[in-house]
């Protein structure tokens, strides 16, 4: 499954994952973490944006949904970029001299 990411695309990927992968097969949370081999809690604390989206859970959800993990990950990338820009202002830093 190909998803074409934009620059600005910023939705935490566990969102997504709920709607467009979990819900679209008709699964319950708890059918899908015993699919991807995860507790209840690690896939919720994914799936409500609690947690961020790991490599090795990027390649289970490849494995079970077929949803490249290469993808997710670049998802959870642009969602952590996104956060850190919104803050940049408080980002202080020492500039090199020129």
């Amino acid at each position: 499954m190909a998803i074409k990411l934009d620059d600005s695309f910023a939705m935490h990927p566990g969102l997504w994952l709920r709607s467009d992968i979990i819900e679209a097969h008709g699964l319950s949370v708890t059918d899908a973490a015993s699919h991807l081999g995860v507790t209840r809690q690690a896939l919720t604390n994914l799936l409500t944006g609690k947690a961020g989206l790991s490599a090795e859970m990027a390649i289970r959800f490849e494995k079970v949904f077929g949803t490249r993990a290469q993808t997710l990950l670049k998802m959870q990338l642009s969602f952590e970029l996104a956060q850190a820009r919104a803050n940049e202002d408080g980002i202080k830093v020492n500039p090199l001299a020129a």
